[in-house]
C-alpha cells in the first residue's frame, strides 16, 4: 500500500511539473481545423490556380509564373485563418480548464515554433520569386516539421512526431518534385487532421 502511494504521489508531483513547464492548452480540434482548411486550399488552388502537366506519364499539377501572386494571396489567407481557429479553440479548451492561454509556456512554445517558421516562410518567398515554384511545398514541409520539433518539448509530446513525418514528408516531395501540392494536402491537411483528433481524445478539446 505504502509502495502505490508513493508511485501515485511521484505521478502526482511529475504532472505538476508538466503543468508548471509546458503549454498544455493547445487544443487537438484547433489542429482538425487547420487540416481541414489546409485541405479546402489545395482544393481551390488545384481548382483555380494550377494547371495540369504530363510528368513520366503521370498527371501531375504545375504553376505558372502569372500564379504567384495569387499562390502567395491564398497562403496569407490559409495561415490567417488558420491561426485565427488554432487561437479560437486553445482560448475556449483554456477557459474551460481555467487556465491561461498567455503565459511563460506559450511565449516559449510561440518563439521557438517561430525561429525555423520564419526562416522557412521567407527561404520559401525567395525561392519563389526566384522562380524555384517546384522546392516550395518541400520547403514549407521541412521548415514546419522543424518548427514542431523545436517547440515540442514547451507542448505535448505527439507534436515531435508529427513534425517528423513532416520533415519527411518534404523529403519525399524534393525528391517527386511535380507532386508538391499533393505531398502539402497530406502534410498540413490529412496529418493535422489525424493529430488533432488524436490529441482531442487524449487530452479533451
Amino acid at each position: 500500500m505504502e509502495k502505490e502511494k508513493y508511485i501515485q504521489d511521484l505521478r502526482q508531483i511529475k504532472e505538476i511539473m508538466d503543468r508548471s513547464s509546458k503549454f498544455i492548452s493547445l487544443s487537438g480540434l484547433s489542429g482538425v481545423a487547420a487540416g481541414i482548411i489546409a485541405l479546402a486550399g489545395a482544393w481551390y488552388a488545384y481548382r483555380n490556380i494550377y494547371t495540369e502537366s504530363d510528368f513520366y506519364g503521370y498527371q501531375v499539377v504545375t504553376i505558372s509564373s502569372e500564379s504567384i501572386a495569387s499562390i502567395i494571396g491564398l497562403g496569407i489567407v490559409i495561415l490567417v485563418l488558420a491561426i485565427g481557429a488554432g487561437v479560437f479553440f486553445t482560448a475556449k479548451k483554456a477557459k474551460k480548464a481555467n487556465q491561461k492561454v498567455w503565459n511563460s509556456q506559450a511565449k516559449r512554445l510561440l518563439i521557438n515554433l517561430s525561429i525555423p517558421l520564419v526562416t522557412g516562410g521567407l527561404l520559401s518567398l525567395i525561392s519563389l520569386s526566384r522562380g524555384f515554384i517546384g522546392i516550395i511545398a518541400p520547403l514549407t514541409l521541412i521548415f514546419y516539421g522543424l518548427a514542431l520539433v523545436n517547440a515540442s518539448k514547451y507542448t505535448h509530446e505527439e507534436i515531435r512526431s508529427l513534425g517528423i513525418i513532416e520533415i519527411a514528408l518534404g523529403l519525399l516531395s524534393a525528391y517527386f518534385i511535380g507532386f508538391g501540392l499533393l505531398f502539402w494536402a497530406i502534410g498540413f491537411g490529412l496529418l493535422h487532421i489525424v493529430y488533432g483528433i488524436i490529441m482531442h481524445y487524449r487530452y479533451g478539446s
